[in-house]
C-alpha cells in the first residue's frame, strides 16, 4: 500500500507541469555540452590514476570543455527570465526571444505566450520524451 501511495504522488507531481508567466531579461550563453563532454573525457583519462584521478580528471575536463566550447563560439543560447513570483531563472527556448517579451515557462523551457496552445499539444504528444 505504501508503494501505491508513493506512485500516485509521483505521477501527480509529474503530470502537474504548471506554466508560469515570465519576462525575458537577457540572453545568456551556456556551455553545458562542452562541460559534460570534457568531464567524461577527463574522467576516462584520469581513471588511469584510480578513483581520485578520475574525479580530478572530470573536474579539469569540465573546466576545459566549457572553455573550449566558449572559445570556439559554439555556446548554446539560453535566456534569463524573471518569473511572476520575482525570482530569476535561466531557461532555454527553441525560438529566438526578444528582451522584455512575455513568455510562459514550463520546467526549463520558455514558450511564447501566443504559442502556448501549440506548446501544450507538443508537450502532451511527447510526454515520455526528455526533450520537453
Amino acid at each position: 500500500m505504501k508503494k501505491l501511495g508513493t506512485l500516485a504522488l509521483t505521477v501527480t507531481l509529474l503530470a502537474a507541469g504548471a506554466a508560469n508567466a515570465a519576462e525575458v531579461l537577457e540572453e545568456v550563453k551556456v556551455q553545458t555540452t562542452g562541460k559534460s563532454t570534457g568531464s567524461m573525457t577527463g574522467m576516462m583519462i584520469g581513471g588511469v590514476g584510480g578513483p581520485i584521478g578520475a574525479l580530478i580528471g572530470a573536474g579539469i575536463g569540465a573546466l576545459f570543455g566549457g572553455t573550449a566550447q566558449e572559445t570556439t563560439g559554439l555556446s548554446e543560447r539560453a535566456y534569463k527570465v524573471r518569473i511572476a513570483d520575482g525570482h530569476e531563472k535561466i531557461v532555454r527556448s527553441s525560438e529566438e526571444l526578444v528582451i522584455g517579451e512575455e513568455v510562459d515557462v514550463r520546467g526549463r523551457r520558455a514558450f511564447r505566450t501566443s504559442d502556448m496552445a501549440v506548446a501544450d499539444k507538443s508537450t502532451y504528444r511527447n510526454a515520455y520524451s526528455y526533450r520537453d
